[in-house]
């Protein structure tokens, strides 16, 4: 892998992962971009102990824009865009409009009650552009530029656990206009949070909980649990199982887990990584066919967070999506949206069968 870093107009910074015979790429950007925000904040929610990141500048971000004047394809003809050179394999840059900077300034907010503290929204939100390709997906990219892909993220993840003040690194993929995403460019994200999310705080402290009880982890208790029924079981390889978890809240949803507990993607062998894009990328296809038509999804990765709690923690990936048939959405309604209750409309099993049945 070619590694090259650079920094854009505004000073965000740019990184390309190439493979070792891609030409060398441009590295200087000739716009004219105003200074990045800094004001993002956070806000504690004191009745569920939770961080909320107010980040108002990102009303103005781009928002469906025509394929030909996507910022995410490589610049050409005179077209300047987010990526100055003409072509790339996959390359990440620092978001222009964030919700969370190494160089946030708010925090400072007027009338608030006592109980709620604010401060600067400190982290890094960052951009990972799959291919220069606009019409792909990373379901049809081939294995070694998905390998190039998964390089890139244990690249960000280990860089980004280093940032001061950086409590968790989370990569995910939006994908699709029913989840709300606004470039249809393929692309993911990651956050690199100042605090350590919900939803892994809650994880940990049952995987704690477990260890206590058992000696064992919960995780690696749970992918065994699986792995010997079956039932559930989508895709497997010599190093990953992808299964529809049995108590699953969402109509699709199927969880990639690593035979071996690691805590974060850097950790992966180079057998590993290899091993997960083709699981990885047959899981995606038959998900793809499961309606006949490109399936919208989260595809969130867990990691460890940088603190306390890696000894608990088992890197996995998590892809839900909200489409509950060729021509019905799941919304997230009264049970789901206010209590966090999910009630859901298709058994694990039969999730399963369907995608084990598909063809790939």
């Amino acid at each position: 892998m070619k590694r090259t870093a650079a920094r854009l107009a505004d000073g965000r910074e740019i990184i390309y992962f190439d493979h070792d015979d891609a030409p060398p790429r441009v590295l200087d950007d000739p716009r004219e971009l105003e200074q990045v925000s800094t004001a993002s904040q956070m806000r504690h929610d004191p009745v569920l102990d939770e961080w909320v990141m107010l980040a108002s500048h990102r009303q103005h971000r781009t928002y469906k824009p025509p394929a030909d004047e996507c910022p995410l394809c490589p610049s050409r003809s005179g077209r300047h865009t987010e990526v100055p050179s003409p072509d790339y394999d996959v390359v990440v840059f620092e978001n222009r409009f964030p919700s969370l900077s190494m160089h946030a300034s708010g925090g400072a907010a007027p009338d608030l009650p006592p109980l709620v503290d604010s401060a600067p929204a400190i982290g890094r939100c960052e951009v990972v552009c799959f291919t220069s390709d606009h019409e792909a997906a990373f379901a049809t990219l081939k294995p070694e530029h998905a390998r190039l892909v998964v390089d890139a993220w244990a690249d960000r993840t280990a860089e980004l656990s280093a940032l001061p003040g950086v409590a968790q690194v989370f990569p995910f993929e939006n994908r699709g206009a029913a989840i709300g995403v606004t470039l249809a460019h393929p692309h993911g994200q990651i956050y690199a949070y100042p605090f350590v999310t919900p939803r892994t705080r809650q994880m940990l402290a049952n995987a704690a909980a477990h260890a206590g009880r058992t000696g064992r982890n919960l995780f690696a208790d749970v992918l065994v649990g699986e792995r010997e029924s079956g039932a559930r079981v989508v895709a497997s390889s010599p190093l990953w199982t992808a299964f529809v978890p049995a108590a699953a809240r969402w109509p699709v949803e199927v969880h990639v887990y690593p035979h071996r507990q690691v805590p974060d993607i850097a950790a992966l062998s180079d057998d590993e990584r290899d091993d997960f894009v083709h699981l990885y990328l047959n899981v995606l296809g038959r998900l793809d066919a499961l309606y006949d038509q490109p399936l919208p999804f989260v595809a969130a990765w867990h990691q460890a967070p940088v603190g306390p709690g890696r000894e608990h923690a088992y890197l996995h990936l998590q892809i839900t999506s909200i489409q509950r048939s060729a021509d019905k959405l799941k919304y997230l309604a009264g049970s789901e949206a206010a209590m966090g209750a999910f009630i859901t409309d298709v058994l694990p099993e039969d999730v399963a069968q369907r995608l084990r049945d598909l063809n790939r």
